[in-house]
């Protein structure tokens, strides 16, 4: 298995309050698996992709990447595993908009220590996968929304990770823009890519090869695609 969660619990406290997310959760994902995690507001969908995705550290329970035990990392150690594995796609895009669209996409290559040259050919190649290899030099203003989630895509791919997190990518799309965004991930997942995604479109879940299903910070359901 390319990432596993072992009785995965995030609690939240405010003041005397105590609040549990997402509750003794096991799962089980293989390499070039597209799984996606779907449930009503407030199920624990984001908190546990937060906790997959190294983002937030679980109140108990272990995460582990290619059998590696997460909790054993120091902090500069998760980060640079977040830098050089995980790609992430966040449902409002998070380019910068003075850079054009390669710029956005090379800058965490180029933080990675890969050369100018390197950093921006592999940006060039990210975007081209996305359909956007005619949008390279224009900044985010000058692209639709549907493009701009392309490009935070391209620029989750830029540096091969292992796996890409996706949460609620297509929120801020219309119907027909989010299947060219959808488009994008299933294309990636033929390649042999592995996505976790949040949604909570049934029709988008279903596209998946397997989806859990929330309810109470605790998986219920699962399904295949």
């Amino acid at each position: 298995m390319i990432i596993q969660a072992r009785n995965l619990t995030k609690k939240f406290t405010s003041g005397e309050v105590e609040t549990i997310a997402i509750h003794d959760i096991n799962l089980a994902v293989p390499k070039g698996e597209f799984l996606t995690i779907t449930g009503r507001s407030g199920s624990g969908k984001s908190t546990l992709l937060y906790q997959l995705g190294l983002l937030d550290h679980p109140t108990s329970g272990e995460v582990y990447i290619e059998d590696r035990p997460m909790s054993k990392l120091s902090g500069e150690e998760r980060t640079d595993l977040r830098l050089r594995e995980l790609g992430y796609v966040f449902q409002d895009y998070a380019i910068i908009p003075s850079l054009t669209a390669l710029e956005n996409v090379a800058l965490p290559l180029l933080a990675q220590g890969l050369n100018r040259l390197r950093a921006f050919h592999k940006a060039q190649v990210a975007l081209e996968k996305v359909g956007l290899g005619h949008r390279l030099n224009n900044l985010p203003g000058q692209l639709s929304g549907g493009e701009q989630q392309r490009v935070s895509i391209a620029r989750a791919i830029g540096h091969e990770p292992k796996i890409i997190f996706a949460d609620e990518p297509t929120a801020n799309l219309d119907s027909e823009t989010s299947q060219v965004v959808l488009k994008a991930f299933l294309d990636l997942n033929r390649e042999g890519q592995t996505i976790i995604m949040v949604t909570h479109e049934e029709d988008y879940a279903a596209l998946a090869h397997r989806r859990v299903i929330l309810s109470d910070g605790k998986i219920v359901e699962e399904r295949k695609g």
